[in-house]
């Protein structure tokens, strides 16, 4: 074969190969998406106690937690994301990312630890910045996803926190599939926490605020969480499912859960929320309790009204991640209402103000009272905590999608803290992809 024959062939084969990875990767690139997420926070935290705050935040220095009269802090954040389509071929290949950074506008030693920033473990102070990154490698095969590296899940046994500046996040992998319809099945294990107000990677540990009377875990952590569950929707009113979940060295969940939804007549229904979890020891742990609730809500046009109630039994309160929401449906803005024996009643509103030509702007307020907390002398424990949140979107004009939600909570308890709460968040999503 003459070389210019031979040239011809192999420009053309390589030609043929970049056309087709160029080809395989076009739904990585054709798909993919990302988005910058401004969100500027506002949180004051009032300690009415004449103590102070008896259940502090982590926070070390010279400004010792029980002589605050409040936690105050205004900050800044942003969060990028970056979510690539799969590449094509049987096995499709992607990539996630995600960077956030947190900006302190203004904060002090003695009114730091709202969970807005990440603060100085030597003076107290909040940094005055903060962030990380993380990226996320994933693998599809029909309808089965593997994902490894950062990862934020959202399931009964794990609930991943987003309520203050910037969203905690895992390391670990997870497979999901829907393989079958309506059935979703999810498998995974985690090793380390980003914690909300950190830039550190840990080990993870049990959330002990409260009358938990949890034992057997001080200076215990954990590396390894454990998850699976099955989720089966039904029909288009009826979802059940089964969750497992394990932190090693610390305790063994399962969990079991029920959403219906009733129709009733034009814009009426009766949505029935059912969850009970049972948690045992592992490790040195005493871990045991039952935790039973049920959320009802009816709704009527642009209103909603809710009734629930939530039973803590065994030898102690209910068993999560430090850092994570409980699913638990008296889980609200500032307590689980999770404690040892615990029983908890909840009424709810919410209204969607389009009933009356302002779209966009929304209203939920509720209150809780839990009893039949044992305290330290014996007595019996009681708190309640009313929560109000008042959101609204813009719906057009230069402010389009630009959000505005204001959450005030008050909180009274005989064995822990007293307390008054208000966030402002400003938040706008901006799309770069």
């Amino acid at each position: 074969m003459k070389k210019t024959t031979l040239a011809l062939a192999v420009a053309a084969g390589t030609l043929g190969i970049a056309l087709s990875q160029q080809a395989s990767a076009a739904g990585f690139f054709e798909d993919s998406k990302a988005t910058l997420e401004l969100r500027n926070f506002y949180m004051n935290r009032d300690f009415r106690q004449d103590l102070g705050e008896p259940n502090p935040p982590r926070v070390t220095g010279k400004t010792p937690a029980e002589f605050r009269s409040k936690s105050e802090e205004w900050a800044q954040g942003f969060i990028v994301r970056y979510e690539s389509g799969f590449t094509e071929g049987t096995v499709g290949f992607g990539l996630d990312a995600i960077g956030t950074l947190g900006v302190k506008l203004d904060s002090g030693r003695g009114t730091s630890g709202t969970g807005l920033l990440q603060v100085d473990k030597e003076t107290g102070e909040a940094q005055d910045t903060y962030g990380d990154l993380g990226a996320t490698a994933k693998a599809r095969i029909s309808k089965s996803t593997l994902k490894v590296g950062t990862l934020m899940p959202k399931m009964p046994v794990l609930m991943s926190n987003d309520s203050r500046l910037l969203p905690q996040s895992f390391q670990g992998g997870w497979l999901n599939s829907a393989e079958i319809d309506g059935l979703t099945f999810d498998a995974g294990q985690l090793n380390r926490v980003n914690q909300r107000e950190s830039s550190d990677h840990e080990t993870m540990v049990i959330n002990t605020v409260g009358r938990k009377g949890i034992t057997g875990i001080s200076n215990v952590d954990s590396d390894e969480f454990n998850f699976a569950g099955l989720s089966y929707k039904w029909n288009d009113s009826l979802t059940t499912s089964y969750h497992y979940g394990a932190l090693d060295n610390f305790y063994k969940q399962n969990y079991l859960s029920l959403v219906h939804v009733l129709p009733l007549g034009d814009k009426q229904s009766l949505k029935s929320d059912l969850r009970y979890a049972r948690s045992t020891d592992d490790g040195q742990s005493n871990v045991d309790n039952k935790a039973l609730g049920g959320l009802f809500t009816y709704t009527l046009g642009y209103h909603a009204f809710g009734l629930g109630y939530q039973k803590m039994s065994g030898d102690t309160g209910f068993a999560y991640v430090n850092g994570t929401d409980a699913y638990l449906v008296n889980f609200v803005q500032i307590n689980d209402f999770a404690n040892k024996d615990e029983r908890s009643w909840q009424v709810r509103y919410d209204y969607n103000f389009a009933g009356v030509g302002i779209p966009g702007l929304t209203l939920m307020t509720r209150y809780i009272t839990g009893d039949n907390v044992e305290r330290a002398d014996g007595s019996e424990g009681r708190e309640w905590e009313r929560n109000t949140d008042i959101a609204y979107v813009f719906q057009d004009g230069p402010l389009k999608n630009l959000g505005v939600k204001w959450r005030n909570a008050t909180v009274r308890s005989n064995f822990g803290n007293d307390l008054d709460e208000n966030r402002l968040i400003v938040s706008y999503t901006l799309p770069l992809l």
